[in-house]
């Protein structure tokens, strides 16, 4: 292991608690600055939302070791009803009835249609269009407004009569909400984005609206203040004080010009939000490559050449193929990624690199007017809810301070710097050992590639030559193994049961030890970079909650969904993943169960609802280190083919390689990631 390998072996052994600290201390970074003039990286991408976010991950987990720095009524063609399901149906309470519909004057004729106005099981999201977004969020937003009105109108400081009310409004808008923007996520198109470009102002308004109601407000304080306090119960508790919290930062206190001014700073920090992350996806989407001459590629693998050749397939090249090309490079991140770690040819490796950390930085896709707008107008939310910047209103939902961020981020640093610096004299000396010309001006597109020969030099470990092992339904069937030895749960398939946004897409049905339903999920596990943001994510589609059971169920049964962005299926060939690519989908299944496995009813705070976000990597980081767990490791690691299990010299070498470039891997988790600032 080398010389150093005990040191590196403590650093991280050192840092592993702290890990999931992280996202506060990435949270804050940006937040701190106060000045329009600050430009970080163009290409991050960069989420504020009113409603609440996916647990949005890297593109790769943070142990990686290579990485560059990563819910009416119901219509009559309905095909979501779980009632044909069988065994997956017996518990089933995902949603409630709504009120019977009101009159709308000047309703659309087509309301009655509109999926997003139906009542439904799960989410219709095979039939869901451009088209249903303007009228049928519209619609919602009329009906949710009176609700709003007669529970102002009627609202006393307790519980049947303030909170319940109210979550029923909460949950049918982040409900519906969420589908048409997961869709945007997973399925994104130029009617779509118009649409919600169009309607979004009208959602972000009765947002505001109900956050800055002063007859809620006051009844949540009248409750914390009154005698009873003492006996809500702690899940209660959290609900009023964070009511109260959430109602103060959306400007609940601020009247007249203050309060019409927030209202447009948070309509426009909506606005320009979307449109980076879209440019970022436009410019991703604009660039390839096409190479005609394999020697241009030296060094890419068989799984890259394949997914080159079968990109070139769909762009229109019907005789590509992965020996003879013509091949296509994209910067989706599973090609991006192996030119940068293999490709020999240094001039196509810089080419790649400045595409990618480039885009959304020039033209009419350049998000560098839009980064310094969000900064200036995040400022000025900053001070008119009377912070000193955005990075303290950023802290008010979390556990930490500003102090204690800045204290653990020169800890973090601190430890790591002589680490870091020793990591590239380590990549420096092995070039030039090598006989690489340029060894001596290695630069950011040089990096991961020598980074990757030292790995393979020092283990003796190709991690290109391990995706055999790692066939995706292999890796998927040992981490229901391992949910089930940890949690007792029985994950089973229920593709039949849920209609899905992409044929790729798989659902699934989590069951307790008696066999009986405790909620669902749906994976959609690959690429496809025409229509799907990067990245890898899981958020809620239905929370928990005992108030929006259907009649005669005990719970409605939480719903997530888990996404990535791996290599697809290649030929006849399984998704053959990377190691790295196991370890985030570990990574996301952990936020998935703590919000699927969650045994709180209030629906407010059940599952990931309300966790602070310096504290919502846990559960993942903890299903992630199961992939050095040396049974599970060699229970999910058969070959496709043969069926032989990874070799046990194998398993000890990816445990040594664990802690490769801990040093410069801790460093990047104290970079700014705009991602991680709510």
């Amino acid at each position: 292991m080398g010389r150093d390998s005990p040191h590196r072996a403590r650093l991280a052994r050192a840092l592993a608690p702290l890990r999931f600290i992280i996202v506060a201390l990435n949270m804050l970074a940006l937040a701190r600055v106060s000045s329009p003039l600050f430009s970080p990286l163009k290409t991050l991408t960069l989420t504020l939302t009113l409603t609440p976010k996916p647990l949005t991950c890297p593109l790769w987990s943070s142990s990686s070791s290579s990485s560059s720095g990563f819910c009416l009524p119901r219509g009559p063609e309905s095909t979501t009803s779980p009632l044909s399901a069988g065994f997956c149906a017996a518990a089933l309470s995902p949603s409630p009835p709504p009120p019977p519909p009101m009159a709308a004057a000047g309703a659309d004729e087509g309301l009655d249609s509109n999926p997003l106005l139906r009542d439904f099981d799960f989410p219709p999201f095979d039939v869901v269009d451009a088209k249903h977004v303007r009228p049928g969020i519209r619609e919602l937003l009329r009906r949710l407004e009176a609700d709003l009105l007669e529970l102002e109108r009627t609202v006393e400081p307790t519980w049947p009569t303030l909170v319940e009310p109210l979550e029923r409004i909460i949950d049918r808008l982040q409900v519906v909400w969420g589908i048409v923007n997961h869709l945007k996520s997973v399925k994104d198109s130029p009617e779509l984005r118009s649409a919600i470009e169009e309607i979004q102002p009208e959602k972000v308004k009765f947002q505001l609206r109900m956050g800055q109601s002063k007859p809620i407000y006051e009844a949540f304080k009248s409750i914390r203040d009154s005698s009873s306090w003492a006996t809500l119960s702690d899940a209660r508790k959290r609900i009023v004080e964070a009511q109260i919290r959430e109602a103060i930062l959306n400007g609940v206190a601020l009247e007249d010009e203050q309060r019409e001014k927030f209202n447009e700073i948070e309509q426009e920090l909506e606005k320009l939000s979307r449109k980076f992350s879209e440019n970022v996806l436009d410019a991703t989407k604009r660039f390839e490559k096409l190479i005609t001459d394999k020697k241009e590629i030296d060094g890419l693998p068989a799984t890259a050449l394949g997914l080159a050749a079968q990109t070139a397939v769909a762009k229109g090249h019907e005789n590509a193929t992965a020996e003879n090309g013509p091949w296509i490079i994209t910067l989706d991140a599973p090609s991006f990624i192996s030119v940068m770690q293999h490709a020999r040819n240094r001039s196509l490796r810089e080419e790649i690199y400045r595409a990618y950390v480039t885009r959304a930085s020039s033209g009419e896709l350049d998000n560098t007017a839009i980064i310094g707008q969000i900064l200036k107008l995040r400022l000025e939310k900053a001070r008119l809810l009377g912070y000193k910047n955005y990075a303290e209103v950023s802290m008010a939902t979390k556990m930490a301070t500003v102090d204690r961020v800045e204290e653990l981020l020169e800890k973090l640093r601190s430890a790591s710097w002589d680490h870091a610096v020793q990591d590239m004299e380590d990549i420096k000396t092995f070039a030039k050992d090598s006989g690489a010309p340029e060894a001596n001006e290695l630069t950011h597109w040089d990096i991961n590639f020598w980074s990757e020969r030292l790995r393979e030099s020092k283990y003796d470990i190709n991690e290109e030559e391990l995706r055999p092992y790692f066939a995706l339904p292999k890796v998927m069937e040992g981490l229901f193994s391992l949910a089930h030895k940890l949690f007792d749960i029985i994950i089973e398939p229920a593709d039949r049961l849920a209609a899905v946004w992409n044929n790729d897409v798989r659902f699934y049905c989590v069951k307790d030890s008696s066999n009986s339903p405790i909620a669902y999920f749906y994976f959609d596990p690959y690429s496809r970079p025409s229509e799907k943001r990067g990245g890898a994510w899981m958020d809620e589609v239905f929370g928990r909650s005992h108030l929006l059971a259907r009649s005669g169920a005990p719970v409605r049964l939480p719903i997530a969904h888990m996404v990535c962005n791996q290599m697809p299926p290649v030929g006849d060939k399984p998704s053959l993943m990377t190691f790295r690519e196991v370890e985030t989908v570990f990574h996301e299944f952990g936020h998935a169960l703590q919000h699927m496995l969650t045994k709180q009813d209030e629906g407010l705070v059940a599952g990931i609802r309300g966790i602070e976000w310096d504290a919502v990597e846990l559960p993942s980081q903890f299903m992630e280190n199961w992939c050095y767990h040396r049974d599970t490791l060699l229970s999910i690691a058969k070959h496709y083919e043969t069926g032989e299990s990874l070799p046990e010299d194998v398993y000890l070498k990816l445990l040594a390689a664990k802690t490769f470039r801990a040093g410069s891997f801790s460093l990047r988790q104290d970079r700014v990631v705009l991602s991680w600032i709510s």
